[in-house]
């Protein structure tokens, strides 16, 4: 029979392969089976798998076998300890954890002190003497269960708290004794009951039941398909369950618990970085109820056990050889590791641990660039608040940096409103007492989170950091009211739609709208991106139309550009004028002169273009879009146009009418254009030559939309003549765009006369799919929900389909050219996994926006890496 159980012992050695152990027991019950057997105190348990939960996720029942597993191990745990589940004199109790093989922190369900029942609270009385303690385990539990297992609301239990807490007068759970404790049980059960119309299961094995399903149930919740869609998260199983003894930090002053993390996540520095707090469970921790103390402080309180940490805590980093985020529990002054696993961190932290343990000898520098998630880059190349502003502006507060950077925008008081404002374009500063995980869409949207509550490990700091957000947490300073949407602090009042300004770096909160400065780049970035260069094979070349723009794709290490826009020059002062005069013409004579015109603007542009890149490759596309874009479509427009050109307005809508296309991105564009209108490449040609002449540099001019040979030849001949009256004998090269399903069916026959092809996998992609760009935004999120595309075919490139195209384009190009030069310009150039597949079948270099450079040049060297 099929084996779905394994205690935390039999996990590692009975899968030897990590890699599988992650895919069957998660991650979680992987390192906790790696703990056990490296002699870390670790509370005894077992994992269920997540091939079970796969199974489960289908019928909604065990799979065969999985129940009488469970219940041989649960045998095993209670002869383990001594102890039995529900027992009324000395009661085990265990918690039902979550556990993927990529770490999710907080979207799925947990639940504590399971085995608590009306008889069993005495008996747990009894053994630890400790009347308080079980019945604040009781309390807990009722309410943890209620919520994750039986659906009733968290506020509910709440209610009954701080009601019970005002009638005795007091402010913390902590000041409440037994009997209080004892009436907050009898309530709690009576919510449930009104609530479900059931009573509160008293049977523990039912309680383990029903917990497992809700763990299981938990993978498919909103905020985990949520969290994974954003994360890109695909592939798993599910999730496994991980059942494991409890071992409690609330039994009293020698008792607490903590979350640390062997580096700073945030800086990456080498300094251990956590929180604790005495006489509490871990909830209390990461939910951010209780604001903890740092980690350094357990040093007074607690010398032994803290020295006892630090030596596991620097073991186990040695021995995964990663950053460790661990959670402990200290149960009556005896120290218990409840989990380890690699840490989530901030890009700036991620680059500094990464370069630093090359130095500490703990990794290599291929190991090292590995390590950073290309994406995350993002993050350090995006602007930080404008000190000089800031030093005239109002602190509000200070709360706790938990995520850096900085963030701007209007507050918003719901995941809700954050996610509805900023699909209207807005930027929006998500507040809140404390998130929770499903607020994970708001703080997805939110450009930063501004927490009351939660430490520097609360939910709200470690999703943020995760997903590179500033964030503010602690800041308790601010009285938020999220029924009236407004905070105060002191005498000051912000209101829903207010600007302020966050610096995830210091914890400021500032009053308005700050300017923010571009980032600087330097030390070991710098040398991360110099290992990632040394180890790459592709060439990361940058979109740019301006020399504004290639200034800054050269400062992110641009070898040359992939693609400039000529249309966008099109559209600036007096040109957009000579452009309509050339389309209003209707004699070859009147274009040419307007093109005339447009000549010397368009030399300049390429003079610019060629100074800024220096000897680096440019590659101009020749115009693309339909002549209509060019052209007002409002009333308004049309009557302006009218008067300025001195053109009668139903001339214009004339015009506009004959040019309109029921399909433009199929229509009269591109190479179709030129060839109407050879006039129009030939001027693009001569600008584009006399600029190269004038600054010496090799021009690339590229030919757009070709699908048939005929077509390129026709273009080339046009673009070559003014090459040779203007270059002479001087290098030049011509090349197409393969954009078109025909251009890359028929490359061999292009690549005899084209010098490079460059993919154009946005239109590419469109052609292919049958999608259109501009509409399909409409359902293909839930294509991606559905499983029918993985990702957007916009942002990654559809590999087992336009791949193909782009796969046997280059082969058949390389058959006939060997020496061919093959690039990528589309949006799917700063992609990672679009980079991976450009490398693995050859292309000579990728193109992406300026701020995707860095990206580029390290999934170009993780690519490289991988493929040996």
């Amino acid at each position: 029979m099929k084996k779905y159980v394994y205690s935390f012992e039999e996990g590692k050695e009975e899968i030897q392969d990590l890699k599988k152990r992650v895919e069957i027991l998660g991650g979680k019950g992987a390192n906790l089976a790696e703990m056990s057997g490296m002699g870390v105190p670790v509370p005894p348990g077992f994992t269920i798998s997540t091939e079970a939960c796969h199974e489960f996720s289908k019928s909604k029942e065990y799979p065969e076998g999985m129940q009488d597993q469970v219940d041989e191990q649960l045998k095993k745990l209670e002869e383990n300890m001594g102890k039995k589940l529900g027992d009324t004199e000395d009661p085990l109790l265990v918690s039902v954890r979550s556990g993927a093989a990529k770490s999710m922190p907080g979207m799925m369900d947990t639940v504590l002190n399971l085995g608590l029942n009306d008889v069993s609270v005495e008996g747990l009385s009894k053994k630890t003497e400790n009347p308080r303690f079980a019945w604040d385990a009781y309390r807990r539990f009722i309410q943890m269960f209620g919520d994750v297992v039986m659906g009733v609301a968290h506020s509910k239990f709440e209610e009954v708290l701080e009601d019970i807490k005002n009638t005795k007068g007091v402010e913390n759970d902590t000041e409440l004794d037994t009997e209080d404790l004892k009436n907050v049980v009898e309530r709690y059960k009576k919510v449930v009951k009104e609530a479900k119309g059931e009573d509160f299961p008293q049977e523990p094995k039912i309680q383990l039941q029903k917990s497992i399903e809700a763990v299981f149930g938990s993978w498919s919740n909103p905020r985990a398909i949520a969290y994974r869609r954003i994360n890109e998260i695909t592939g798993l199983l599910g999730t496994a369950v991980n059942v494991q003894t409890m071992v409690f930090g609330n039994m009293g002053d020698t008792s607490g618990t903590g979350v640390a993390f062997t580096r700073n996540p945030s800086t990456g520095e080498s300094k251990i970085y956590g929180e604790f707090l005495m006489n509490a469970q871990g909830e209390d921790v990461v939910a951010g109820i209780r604001t903890p103390k740092p980690i350094t402080e357990l040093e007074q309180v607690m010398p032994d056990c803290y020295k006892q940490f630090i030596d596991i805590a620097n073991n186990l980093e040695a021995h995964y050889k990663d950053m460790q985020d661990m959670e402990f529990t200290i149960q009556e002054g005896k120290l218990f590791f409840l989990q380890t696993r690699t840490g989530k961190r901030t890009a700036t932290a991620a680059v500094k641990i990464a370069v630093d343990m090359v130095e500490e000898n703990l990794i290599d520098k291929e190991t090292a660039v590995m390590r950073v998630e290309p994406n995350a880059l993002d993050q350090l190349l995006h602007p930080t608040l404008d000190l000089i502003a800031k030093e005239k502006a109002t602190i509000l507060a200070k709360g706790l940096p938990a995520s850096p950077g900085a963030a701007v925008g209007q507050v918003v008081f719901s995941a809700e409103d954050a996610d509805k404002e900023a699909k209207e374009g807005k930027d929006v500063i998500l507040v809140r007492i404390e998130t929770s995980p499903e607020d994970i869409e708001g703080m997805h949207a939110a450009k930063g989170i501004l927490t009351a509550r939660g430490g520097m490990t609360s939910h709200a700091a470690v999703v943020a950091r995760g997903m590179g957000k500033c964030c503010v947490a602690g800041c308790g300073d601010i009285k938020i009211n999220e029924k009236e949407k407004i905070f105060a602090v002191d005498d000051i009042t912000v209101k829903e739609g207010d600007y302020i300004s966050l610096d995830g770096s210091t914890g400021e909160v500032i009053q308005g709208e700050l300017p923010t400065k571009d980032p600087k780049l330097a030390g070991n970035f710098e040398t991360l991106m110099e290992w990632a260069d040394s180890l790459r094979t592709l060439n990361i070349r940058t979109n740019a139309d301006t020399p504004k723009d290639a200034s800054t794709a050269i400062k992110f290490g641009a070898e040359g550009i992939g693609l400039c826009r000529t249309e966008h020059m099109f559209f600036e002062g007096e040109r957009i004028k000579a452009v309509r005069e050339m389309i209003l013409s209707e004699e070859l004579e009147g274009r040419k002169k307007a093109l005339d015109k447009l000549l010397p603007y368009q030399k300049e542009d390429f003079v610019g273009l060629f100074k800024a890149m220096g000897e680096r490759p440019v590659t101009i596309r020749l115009l693309d879009p339909p002549l209509h874009e060019f052209l007002p479509q409002e009333e308004k427009d049309i009557q302006e146009i009218s008067e300025d050109m001195n053109v009668p307005v139903e001339k214009l809508k004339q015009k506009i009418s004959d040019l309109h296309e029921f399909n433009p991105m199929l229509g009269h564009r591109g190479c179709r254009l030129g060839i109407s209108y050879p006039e129009i490449t030939e001027m693009q040609a001569k600008a584009i030559c006399q600029a190269a002449k004038e600054t010496g540099a090799i021009p690339e001019i590229m030919i757009p939309l070709v699908g048939n040979v005929k077509e390129f030849e026709d273009q080339k001949a046009v673009v070559k003549k003014a090459c040779e009256d203007i270059l002479a004998d001087k290098p030049y090269k011509i090349g197409t765009m393969i954009e078109v399903p025909r251009g890359a069916l028929t490359a061999d026959e292009i690549a005899e006369h084209a010098d490079f092809f460059s993919f154009g996998t946005n239109d590419l992609t469109q052609m292919t799919c049958g999608f259109s760009r501009d509409d399909a935004g409409k359902f293909l999120k839930e294509y991606q929900e559905k499983g029918i595309y993985e990702k957007d075919p916009f942002q990654a490139l559809d590999q087992d389909g336009v791949g193909q195209l782009v796969k046997m384009a280059a082969e058949k190009g390389k058959k006939v050219k060997p020496d061919l030069k093959l690039g990528i310009c589309g949006e799917h150039g700063g992609e990672p996994s679009s980079i991976e597949f450009c490398h693995k079948v050859g292309l000579s270099y990728v193109s992406c926006s300026p701020f995707r450079i860095p990206i580029a040049r390290l999934a170009a060297a993780q690519a490289a890496i991988s493929s040996r």
